[in-house]
């Protein structure tokens, strides 16, 4: 096994966990863990510590709000405060807006199923990205981080690596090449993948551990 190997078996061994699985999301392709992902993906595209997120994600799902229609009906304060719950404070009134306004879009379009948003992109990755952002909060590194995480439940757009997974692989000195990627991590999940190489973007002693234990 070549150094290279080695680096992305102890990345992946050690920091390999998806977001939506810190969050609590056991990701299938059904309507509502596509939706808490979704969710998820516009709270950790904010300037905020990555480990807000999926606690606000986890708070938002306790108090309910854990379905596009449930989501829509809790008033503006409901999510104000649910978010607050989370930690999630600095953009909380913006977010609790953008939240209900997406809600609502999902609903009145796809009927609350994020699976027909999925078949009306026709398996077009440039499409799912546009449909996407027609989310309100949902920009382009919203949708990156939607999917990076959700390339396990929907291949066609596996290997989905982002700019920040990509930058990830340059600060453990990989490839810089999706396909290359994937080839040195085997069999392994390409979405575990992508989250452990944004893992070692946003914390320095994730790329210290790795290279440490590769040798």
């Amino acid at each position: 096994m070549g150094r290279r190997e080695r680096v992305v078996r102890e990345l992946v061994g050690a920091h390999g966990r998806t977001y939506a699985e810190e969050a609590g999301i056991a990701l299938k392709d059904t309507p509502q863990p596509l939706y808490r992902l979704l969710v998820l993906s516009h709270l950790l595209s904010a300037r905020i510590r990555g480990s807000i997120a999926p606690a606000t994600a986890r708070a938002l799902h306790e108090a309910g709000l854990r379905d596009p229609r449930r989501m829509a009906q809790a008033s503006w304060q409901e999510r104000v405060d649910a978010l607050g719950r989370g930690g999630y404070r600095r953009y909380d009134e913006r977010t609790a807006t953008q939240l209900g306004e997406a809600a609502e879009l999902l609903n009145e379009r796809w009927g609350g199923d994020l699976r027909r948003l999925r078949r009306e992109a026709d398996g077009e990755v440039p499409e799912l990205r546009r449909l996407l952002q027609e989310f309100p909060g949902m920009g382009p590194a919203g949708v990156g981080i939607f999917l990076r995480e959700a390339q396990g439940v929907w291949p066609e757009t596996a290997p989905f690596l982002d700019a920040k997974a990509l930058q990830g692989a340059e600060r453990l000195d990989l490839p810089k090449d999706p396909e290359r990627l994937t080839e040195l991590a085997g069999d392994t999940d390409p979405a575990v993948l992508a989250a452990a190489l944004v893992r070692a973007v946003v914390d320095k002693e994730v790329v210290r551990d790795t290279l440490s234990r590769a040798g």
